[in-house]
């Protein structure tokens, strides 16, 4: 493999598998059947689990941007950090109560902090900035609940949204950075019914590709689309609004490899 690759790998609603220079990272990592079982009987996974948990056994860093259970699963980050013992997790203050409450090790745990970067690995830098779900929200340290993270990789600028809506603070955040080469933003728009029911929606396609276009990305993934019915939007309509719009930035479901 040319070790200046970038191997990107879906793992559905906001999961990735990301490699390079010799590290792995997973980002949101949902590798089960939790949300059904624990929050509502229809949340049924619309994509097979694509690895078992105790199967990933490759993980350098777990990178988790918020509590909620299909980005921060008990059920697979604990079977994960069993079967990569050297791995260690990144993530805001909830997350990691969360982690430390299931016996997770705190030496294995770094809290992620807005403005305070953390190196991965050779070539390889992470930066948390805030997300808005649906708003920017801070603890009594002034610690962001909801992140996003921009990733260094190489020469390579990587935003990985998690959950957040159009906002201004984020954006800001974002552009300080400079030219994004690649940004994963969440389409599952917020509405009424998801609402009514406990669901919170972030971004419409539409929002998504201005906020692309405006933070200035080469290209863009759609997360947050594929998992749940209840939440979910047609490849289709993401396809059909990419083609009347005619954005400069490529559209990407699956971005397998980066040279």
């Amino acid at each position: 493999m040319n070790s200046s690759a970038l191997r990107i790998r879906s793992l559905g609603q906001t999961g990735f598998r990301f490699e390079f220079a010799g590290t792995v990272v997973y980002i949101d990592p949902y590798l089960s059947n939790s949300v059904q079982e624990k929050e509502a009987d229809d949340l049924v996974r619309l994509i097979p689990v694509p690895v078992l948990p105790t199967n990933v056994t490759d993980a350098d860093w777990i990178i988790i941007t918020h509590e909620h259970r299909d980005h921060c699963d008990l059920e697979t980050l604990l079977p994960i950090s069993a079967a990569s013992t050297m791995c260690r997790f990144i993530g805001p203050p909830a997350v990691v109560d969360m982690l430390e409450s299931a016996g997770v090790s705190s030496e294995r745990i770094w809290t992620a902090r807005c403005g305070v970067a953390r190196r991965l690995g050779l070539e390889w830098e992470i930066h948390p900035v805030p997300s808005a779900h649906p708003g920017v929200e801070r603890d009594d340290q002034g610690a962001c609940r909801w992140l996003g993270y921009v990733i260094r990789a190489g020469s390579r600028y990587i935003y990985h949204a998690g959950d957040t809506s159009a906002d201004e603070e984020v954006i800001a955040a974002v552009k300080a950075f400079g030219k994004i080469d690649m940004a994963f933003l969440p389409v599952n728009e917020r509405n009424y019914y998801r609402e009514r029911r406990g669901i919170i929606g972030n971004m419409s396609v539409r929002e998504a590709f201005h906020f692309a276009e405006e933070i200035g990305v080469s290209a863009l993934v759609p997360t947050h689309w594929d998992m749940f019915e209840a939440n979910s939007v047609f490849k289709e309509e993401i396809e059909l609004l990419y083609e009347k719009i005619s954005p400069e930035f490529e559209l990407l479901f699956e971005p397998d490899m980066v040279e």
